[in-house]
């Protein structure tokens, strides 16, 4: 939550004590952070810290692991090893294939479970907060995609072919061959970064909005006649959470799924 968020919580608003909602509402600045520094001009927030935390953690996590990896797998090792298959296996071989998928596997493993820790900071207390719900996160993670695509798409298929491909040259079409390159072409190199990023982006902005609001309806509820509402606003609190749960690691998987059909058309033969 926001700092006033938290100062409505802490002076005591109810909907009985006169205190209008309009003072207690998530809104934009639900998603607004102060600088807990400044260094040369460069401000440090929240969510910086989340993502640097996140990062550390996931290194940690496959440090201890894979740092003396044993034969016969203790239960982190076991852990490790099935979210790391389920990836190579489930996505990266699923979607472009095991012999030119397996140099993608790490930068794929390693997207999925930031992504997903990034989303995973909603529902952990003290953070509370998913970082991908800040736009700037989810286009940095579409932009390296993007131009890993893009170049894989040139380094394949030479200029020539790279534009047939990005335009879904195919002379079949006749009359409406030009429209349908246009259309292809803003599609492929201007639309597809743009939703990749926002489908992300869209679904922890509207979760995390969504907890707050009942989360602040249920206290400002709570008082009077209102304290019945309270409860139903605080089940909606739970249900809404255990759903981001699952809403998490499903947008973590689409993201790397989409990521991997980037790459698997950049491979791809034109034909």
């Amino acid at each position: 939550m926001s700092a006033d968020q938290m100062l409505a919580f802490e002076t005591d608003c109810h909907i009985f004590d006169g205190c209008g909602f309009s003072t207690v509402s998530p809104g934009l600045h639900s998603f607004v952070f102060e600088p807990m520094f400044t260094v040369g001009g460069f401000e440090f927030n929240k969510t910086m810290l989340l993502a640097l935390l996140g990062s550390l953690a996931i290194l940690g996590f496959f440090w201890a692991a894979f740092g003396n990896p044993k034969v016969v797998p203790g239960k982190l090792q076991m852990v490790a090893e099935a979210g790391y298959d389920f990836i190579r296996r489930g996505v990266v071989y699923e979607t472009i294939g095991k012999k030119e998928g397996e140099k993608y596997v790490p930068l794929i493993v390693s997207l999925f479970f930031f992504v997903w820790i990034m989303n995973l900071w909603s529902i952990i207390p003290l953070a509370q907060f998913p970082v991908t719900s800040i736009i700037s996160y989810p286009a940095g993670l579409a932009a390296i995609v993007y131009i890993l695509w893009v170049s894989l798409t040139f380094k394949r298929h030479g200029f020539v072919g790279a534009f047939k491909n990005f335009t879904g040259y195919d002379k079949s079409l006749g009359p409406v061959l030009p429209m349908a390159m246009t259309i292809e072409f803003f599609s492929n190199l201007l639309v597809r970064p743009f939703t990749h990023a926002v489908r992300l982006f869209a679904n922890m902005f509207a979760g995390h909005l969504l907890i707050v609001m009942f989360t602040i309806a249920s206290w400002y509820l709570l008082n009077g006649w209102g304290i019945a509402y309270a409860g139903v606003s605080f089940g909606m609190t739970i249900i809404m959470t255990a759903f981001e749960l699952f809403i998490q690691a499903v947008q973590a998987y689409v993201f790397v799924l989409l990521a991997c059909a980037y790459i698997q058309g950049a491979l791809a033969e034109h034909h």
